[in-house]
């Protein structure tokens, strides 16, 4: 197998994976609060307390996948198009 076949190969596995999980779970946690919704502080003896409410996802937790995203752009011009 060459390389060029190998490697197209391999980008067209990690294509039709990453379509897939975003088509069976279109919504991941947050990346700034990991799915707390709140950034956690620290009293002053060290204790978790939460904090401010995330401002990336204000607080719903999670947060929609790129390519989830970019379906739902492609089907809204789509969309749009024909009617």
């Amino acid at each position: 197998m060459t390389p060029v076949l190998l490697a197209s190969a391999l980008i067209l596995l990690f294509t039709l994976g990453y379509g897939a999980l975003c088509a069976s779970s279109p919504f991941g946690n947050c990346r700034k609060c990991r799915g707390f919704g709140y950034q956690l502080t620290t009293d002053r003896r060290g204790r978790l307390k939460p904090g401010k409410t995330c401002r990336r996802c204000h607080g719903d937790r999670k947060r929609i996948r790129v390519g989830r995203h970019l379906f739902n752009l492609a089907a809204r011009i789509h969309r749009d198009g024909t009617h």
